[in-house]
């Protein structure tokens, strides 16, 4: 696996930015998160991918292939997922949405 920076702190408080995880994830949702390596398919996670490592996303991991995780946004018609970067590293798992609208993330709709 290539290697890709970690969170900086076991915890993480994140901003969304772009409407890719819509609408479970919207922009501008305060999103926690703890550092993990991890994940199960369906959960929404912190990711890097090994083409693109300063960039963070939020992404549902989909499956697990070489290379890592295939991830992929809510929202289908915006597709800066794996479909564009090929696998990412997992670097977190999302635990709640802080705000605006508290509370813990609906399961994936597919």
């Amino acid at each position: 696996m290539t290697d890709v920076p970690p969170l900086a702190t076991r915890w993480a408080l994140v901003r969304v930015t772009g409407p890719s995880m819509s609408p479970t994830v919207r922009h501008g949702d305060r999103l926690l998160a703890a550092r993990a390596t991890t994940a199960r398919p369906g959960q929404v996670v912190l990711a890097r991918f090994p083409s693109r490592p300063g960039l963070l996303v939020v992404k549902r991991c989909v499956r697990e292939v070489p290379g890592g995780w295939w991830v992929e946004g809510d929202n289908e018609l915006v597709t800066d997922d794996s479909r564009a970067f090929g696998p990412a590293v997992v670097v977190g798992r999302v635990l709640a949405r802080m705000g605006p609208r508290p509370g813990r993330l609906p399961a994936a709709r597919r």
